[in-house]
């Protein structure tokens, strides 16, 4: 168990994770500070909260009653020194910039609270080199959410080469406190565990592409109607003890001199960026995208993953 008692959470950043990030800690009881320097982008936080809490109140998970106590427990801070006032925990939510991030964890070292903990949601960067020097690393922790964060439960808690141990063991406890599924992530590799395995079905899914085998349409099919529908249910390593390990060995022989093996970004990924063909917020990326399918795909998208984590956690 963790030393400490995390009662009240700063958020730093209102953007794509942070609104939601301080939505499931407020609905979880915490008291929730929040901050983002755009000031259109933190206004708008209480919207995107009791938009997103609609998906539950819709699905029977949460009643309207409990959904106006969660949001009158978020606090909109107006600077940084107001965010850390009083916080137990204070979680970095801004770009994926690590001089960016530097800057803030000095800055939130400055202005919190020696015994606070500072957590950032890097999904990728070194929670060491965030840190790096800081007067006390011990008390960083990494805390990779996955989007949308109000409805992914795993949370990866990534010990940094000097995090304490009941700053881990607290954070951890915290997550499982407020309904998450976080696992400890032991050592402070880049990608951690999650994005390790992403990146890797991402590298080999747009080579399939890149080389004719298949279209973005089909190959995105595969995984929709064969191994992605179990996932949720089995994860790689159970599956591969179902299928048979001796199986497993035979198909690896057979099958990883064949795999994509590059150490960079696909040619393809890199035209297209080149294009301007950056995704959804571009309107064309492997797929073509529409601002009305954008929304109704999001939306569906939260529906259908919280009808999957009921099933599966209940």
């Amino acid at each position: 168990m963790g030393e400490y008692d995390i009662q009240n959470v700063g958020v730093l950043g209102a953007g794509l994770m942070g609104h939601g990030i301080a939505q499931l800690l407020a609905v979880g009881g915490c008291r929730v500070k929040l901050f983002d320097n755009d000031p259109q982008v933190l206004s708008d936080a209480p919207r995107r909260m009791r938009d997103n809490l609609g998906v539950f109140l819709g699905l029977g998970m949460i009643t309207r009653e409990a959904i106006d106590e969660a949001l009158g427990r978020v606090n909109l801070a107006s600077d940084l020194a107001e965010l850390c006032e009083g916080r137990d925990l204070v979680i970095e939510a801004v770009s994926e910039n690590l001089e960016l991030k530097r800057r803030v964890f000095a800055s939130l070292e400055e202005l919190a609270a020696p015994d606070c903990i500072l957590a950032s949601n890097t999904s990728a960067i070194s929670i060491g080199k965030i840190a790096q020097g800081l007067a006390r690393p011990g008390r960083v922790v990494g805390a990779h959410f996955w989007n949308p964060p109000h409805v992914v439960p795993c949370v990866e808690v990534i010990r940094g080469p000097q995090t304490e141990d009941a700053v881990l063991e607290s954070v951890y406890d915290l997550l499982r406190r407020v309904g998450k599924r976080p696992v400890r992530v032991q050592k402070d590799v880049p990608g951690f565990v999650g994005n390790r395995m992403q990146h890797a079905l991402w590298r080999e899914a747009i080579s399939l592409v890149e080389e004719g085998i298949a279209s973005a349409e089909d190959v995105d099919e595969v995984v929709r109607y064969s191994f992605g529908l179990r996932l949720a249910f089995l994860g790689p390593l159970a599956t591969a003890d179902l299928a048979g390990l001796d199986l497993t060995y035979d198909v690896h022989k057979d099958l990883f001199p064949h795999l994509d093996r590059s150490t960079e970004p696909s040619p393809l990924l890199i035209r297209k960026i080149e294009r301007g063909e950056l995704g959804a917020k571009s309107g064309q990326g492997f797929h073509s995208w529409t601002p009305e399918k954008l929304k109704q795909v999001i939306s569906r998208r939260d529906e259908v993953l919280l009808k999957i984590v009921r099933e599966v956690l209940s």
